[in-house]
């Protein structure tokens, strides 16, 4: 019999998603009949004997995962949540979710309340720069945790997130095949994918032959579209443009940025009667609904989703080696729309 070092190779040898045969050992009767007599077919081929009991024992397990999001409200983090909620589901956690609501103290605290829960492992995005960094890589110590989305340097075992340069390169790159070179407009960062998005912006304009022009709005929280708009009136008032293409560090400041426009009688597209040319970053789930149609580069959050789920019941089921720190970024996809 051929010897299975892990689940993840007797999933592969046996034909069956990860998910499913980790679904399998916790509960065979939580599986279809069918797909129980191929495992246990293949538990006849191979040599290979999960102690998953002994393992969850070892660490006082539930069958819980936590997944922490910086700000539930945002449709962005709402989607990949549900994402990640349904594969939870199918491999057979219970999905546990909280929000930060910005605050970093509320962070903290959801990160204390997780660790009397004895959870299987958590999903967190981090606030990021308004994270406390040395409670989170205490915390990542206690427990096995996946960081996404945001990411924070050397914290943690693995961190499953999206390629903010090659988002940013696609962008401005499209933007100058087709028009004037873009301005980025921003507001202070919350998070280090703003701090990115922008270093890329800089480095591609030059790249490009193009002054790079980074207008940023005053404000905080996570009233993005609010902050925009208020920000993107006074600027449009002031003529401070340097050209009609805008290039905003996120979807929901461009959703901000296209009210200001309405506001002021200007037209956004590139049709003949059109004054400005607006683009985003995230592939928001409402951009395509706004008016007109938002271009964009399109986060993916199924793969996302998908590879953080796998990777943290990898680590639960201590397939994940520990000396290594896993970095995985997936690439966007560029949307074009007719605002720009």
């Amino acid at each position: 019999m051929t010897k299975i070092k892990n689940m993840e190779e007797f999933a592969r040898l046996s034909g069956i998603s990860r998910p499913t045969v980790s679904k399998y050992f916790n509960d065979p009767s939580s599986v279809r009949v069918s797909t129980r007599e191929k495992i246990e077919k293949a538990l006849g081929e191979y040599d290979y004997r999960p102690n998953i009991f002994a393992i969850n024992q070892n660490r006082k397990q539930t069958r819980n995962i936590g997944v922490v999001v910086p700000y539930l409200a945002d449709p962005f983090f709402a989607e990949i949540a549900r994402n990640i909620e349904q594969r939870c589901l199918d491999a057979g956690y219970w999905p546990i979710l909280f929000s930060a609501h910005g605050d970093q103290k509320l962070e903290v605290d959801i990160l204390d309340s997780l660790r009397s829960l004895k959870p299987a492992g958590v999903l967190l995005a981090p606030l990021g720069r308004r994270s406390d960094r040395a409670e989170i890589e205490r915390f990542c110590n206690d427990v096995p945790t996946v960081l996404f989305d945001s990411n924070i340097d050397g914290v943690g075992q693995a961190f499953i997130g999206s390629d903010n340069a090659h988002f940013v390169e696609q962008i401005v790159q499209y933007l100058c095949r087709t028009g004037a070179p873009p301005c980025f407009f921003e507001m202070d960062p919350v998070n280090p994918n703003a701090n990115k998005r922008r270093f890329a912006y800089v480095q591609v304009m030059d790249r490009l032959g193009h002054a790079p022009q980074i207008l940023r709005v005053p404000g905080t929280g996570w009233e993005f579209e609010r902050i925009a708009c208020e920000g993107a009136l006074r600027m449009l008032d002031a003529n401070q443009f340097a050209t009609d293409t805008i290039l905003c560090s996120n979807d929901r400041l461009a959703i901000g940025f296209l009210s200001a426009c309405y506001a002021r009688g200007l037209r956004v597209g590139f049709d003949k009667g059109a004054s400005m040319r607006v683009a985003g970053i995230d592939d928001h789930p409402f951009s395509r609904f706004t008016c007109p149609p938002l271009t964009t580069v399109a986060q993916d959050y199924e793969a996302v989703s998908k590879r953080a789920t796998e990777t943290l019941f990898r680590m639960i089921d201590g397939e994940m080696p520990a000396a290594d720190r896993l970095e995985v970024l997936f690439e966007g996809k560029l949307v074009m729309r007719s605002s720009a």
